[in-house]
């Protein structure tokens, strides 16, 4: 990879009011002209006299929120699913939190939280008292098996080996894959609910926890929301810090990735290695901070700390790795039983991917190329050379894999350069890692990263140094109503290589 990027800062948030009548056609009207849509998610008013839902777009570096308020008296708003499929999953989640209703909607099913009708829903955002506690209604959960000879294979939530909460209903006649319901609600944990009127600082204890593999992915999103608050820019040593410990973690889930495959592969060699390389990566974190997800490294302002150990023997460990983990790579990658078993498998649209906005090596391997780290950058990313992803388009569980690869190789040479920098520069005082936040911290604003599933939202608000809404909006939740339309050709024995290449974290989607 010779060709490079030099990143520039990315341009400030924009917050456009707008009626809610007016939601649809501003939203459209902006994907038409270029723009991503990124996010839909709703906050109730502190004193729950209504409710505010916001429409997050990107195009060339810039995010545009457009808010629109609904009144108490009035639960429903025209619906942006119909003519805008990506936001399917989003709508479904606010009827789950809100009770609000999408007119014209194609399917409003539970997503996250299906419960009995009548029940308080916990709308985040409403008041500082946490909701009573909440039942799900397994009945509220409709199964869809239509025509002769159709069945259904539940598959999960409880599965053998490490897998999270997930229940996919397969609807099959017997070998070809006619339709994936997937319900996620087993994994819901009220985390908007739980961020409500924690201070800033505290806050980030919580991130770290929404989703575990992306630890430092979170809790980097979540304090760039609350610097833009506070009006903070991280020193040059918090943001080298940063950029290590994120890319040590986007090597770790890329390997568990590949050892996903390995195992669907049934190479056992294979997954014993990836494995091991995934637990060196895993093990150098936890020399570096004490912790094997990197948690306690950052804070809102900067770092808690510089790495424990020094560059130089960070840089021994990381060449040592990278050798033994290139030549193993090179071998799989030229294993036709395990190429055999990706190529063709899984294919995902590029007109779907761009239609939708696919995120992270998923949208990448379909033709989007949109990597915040480049179009938006942040910390010490500006500073550093980012490789151009290469392109792979078939589109299909290889590309994907061949994409990871690739940010593997990348990451190991950020990873290797940040540590030069820290090598270079002079840290004397707590104020060279970070800066102390001011008390009474009021403000909105949007903190966004590239986590090794792709791009990572964070819509914050505070008021009176307290966190009155914070919704963090995953890759996995963004990309997972796309799992299903992969499956065209493909059978059964073809669901783990598909899962696996989509690295979908369900923590991240049921949040």
């Amino acid at each position: 990879m010779t060709t490079q990027h030099t990143a520039t800062p990315a341009a400030p948030t924009r917050t456009v009011q707008i009626d809610v009548h007016d939601l649809n056609t501003q939203v459209l009207d902006r994907i038409a002209a270029g723009a991503r849509f990124a996010s839909l998610y709703a906050t109730a008013s502190r004193q729950d006299e209504g409710t505010r839902l916001s429409a997050v777009l990107v195009r060339d570096g810039h995010t545009t929120i457009l808010d629109a308020d609904l009144p108490t008296d009035e639960n429903t708003y025209p619906s942006l699913t119909a003519e805008l499929p990506a936001a399917f999953w989003y709508e479904r989640q606010i009827h789950d939190l809100f009770g609000l209703m999408p007119a014209g909607h194609p399917r409003l099913d539970p997503l996250v939280l299906p419960l009995p009708a009548g029940t308080k829903r916990p709308r985040p955002g409403s008041r500082y008292a946490a909701t009573n506690r909440l039942v799900p209604d397994e009945l509220a959960l409709p199964r869809r098996v239509i025509g002769k000879g159709m069945f259904t294979i539940p598959h999960g939530p409880v599965r053998s080996g490490v897998f999270e909460s997930v229940e996919y209903l397969v609807e099959t006649p017997g070998e070809d894959v006619a339709h994936i319901q997937v319900r996620v609600y087993a994994k819901h944990r009220g985390i908007d609910k739980r961020f409500e009127a924690l201070d800033p600082v505290t806050g980030i204890l919580l991130a770290e926890r929404v989703e575990g593999i992306a630890s430092i992915a979170h809790a980097l999103a979540y304090a760039h929301a609350v610097e833009t608050i506070a009006g903070f820019t991280p020193p040059p040593a918090a943001g080298y810090v940063r950029v290590l410990h994120a890319e040590l973690e986007r090597i770790a889930n890329h390997l568990d990735v590949t050892m996903r495959l390995c195992d669907a592969a049934g190479l056992a060699v294979a997954t014993s290695r990836f494995a091991w390389h995934k637990e060196r990566t895993l093990r150098l974190t936890g020399a570096l901070c004490d912790s094997r997800f990197g948690r306690g490294v950052i804070t809102p302002g900067g770092i808690h700390r510089l790495p424990l150990i020094a560059p130089e023997t960070v840089l021994t460990e990381l060449a040592a790795v990278a050798k033994v983990l290139t030549a193993d790579a090179e071998l799989l990658m030229t294993t036709s039983s395990f190429l055999d078993r990706l190529r063709g498998t899984g294919v995902l649209d590029p007109a779907l991917a761009a239609a939708h906005g696919a995120l992270g090596p998923v949208g990448r391997a379909s033709g989007m190329h949109d990597d915040v780290r480049i179009t938006r950058p942040y910390d010490a990313y500006p500073q550093l050379p980012l490789p151009v992803p290469k392109r792979h388009e078939t589109a299909d569980a290889l590309a994907r894999t061949r994409i990871r690869f690739d940010e593997i190789d990348a990451s190991i040479d950020l990873v290797r350069r940040s540590l030069e920098a820290l090598a270079n520069l002079t840290v004397e005082r707590p104020g060279d890692l970070h800066a102390p936040l001011p008390a009474g911290l009021d403000g909105r604003a949007l903190g966004w990263v590239e986590a090794p599933q792709g791009e990572l939202l964070y819509a914050l608000d505070l008021a009176d140094g307290r966190i009155v809404r914070c919704a963090p909006r995953t890759a996995s939740f963004h990309n997972l109503v796309l799992f299903h339309e992969t499956f065209h050709t493909d059978i059964l024995t073809d669901f783990p290589f598909i899962e696996a290449s989509f690295a979908l974290s369900i923590a991240g989607v049921a949040n």
